[in-house]
């Protein structure tokens, strides 16, 4: 047996140096998480959009079998917090339960609404430990909107534990294309109807077809559902 094969057979074997093979790739990329990148990619087109009065999340849902009802797509995790996801739908209530339960812990401990940055990066260490140790990667990126006494707030959590703040995401399927359509219609005085207009057309855009939606808003009132 060659040195080149010996060493290529090592990433199976036991000790730190069998492992690194196991979780990097070429470039220095991280294997397990760029396969939980391509789930959320296989997942429902899912938009958020944030002006200085709201945050609007929206995602898309999939159609069902017959008789079968489909899975809640935008979640309560606190009077002034909303979220959505795109990627495995267990993976995605797994998270979602982990930031609920921060919001209750810190209303617990602080008697107040836990702040929106301190919930994703939570949620972004909680993530970023699923990189380190060998185990699978949650395969679900998330989108949390809320306000605090910042404002209104919009954060993306990815399966690398990456978190962005920003004013627009789009995630789940086709989501490059669904991004382009919100650069190019976002205003920072857009309302809330055609907020919810252009996240329908984004959505669109990227399935090919009329889509059936689900979205929340918050507001600086707090958050609720969209019927």
């Amino acid at each position: 047996m060659t040195e080149d094969s010996n060493s290529s057979g090592s990433q199976y074997g036991s000790g730190n140096s069998g492992r690194y093979p196991y979780y990097y790739g070429q470039g220095g990329r991280l294997v397990l998480v760029d396969s939980a990148l391509e789930a959320v990619n296989r997942g429902s087109t899912t938009i958020g959009i944030k002006t200085p009065e709201f945050a609007l999340i929206t995602s898309h849902i999939k159609p069902t079998l017959p008789l079968v009802d489909p899975n809640e797509k935008i979640f309560f995790i606190d009077k002034h917090i909303g979220a959505t996801g795109a990627g495995y739908i267990a993976d995605i209530e797994q998270l979602i339960e982990e930031i609920r339960l921060q919001a209750q812990k810190h209303r617990l401990s602080y008697e107040s609404p836990i702040d929106i940055k301190s919930i994703a990066k939570h949620l972004s260490t909680y993530l970023h430990n699923y990189t380190i140790y060998a185990v699978r990667p949650q395969a679900a990126s998330i989108i949390i909107a809320g306000k605090d006494v910042t404002g209104i707030q919009l954060y993306q959590i990815d399966p690398s534990g990456t978190y962005l703040k920003g004013n627009g995401f789009a995630i789940g399927h086709a989501s490059d294309t669904a991004i382009e359509v919100l650069q190019k219609e976002y205003s920072n005085d857009i309302t809330i109807d055609k907020a919810l207009e252009l996240a329908k057309q984004a959505i669109e855009k990227a399935i090919g077809e009329k889509p059936r939606v689900e979205s929340g808003i918050v507001t600086k009132e707090g958050f609720s559902k969209l019927s």
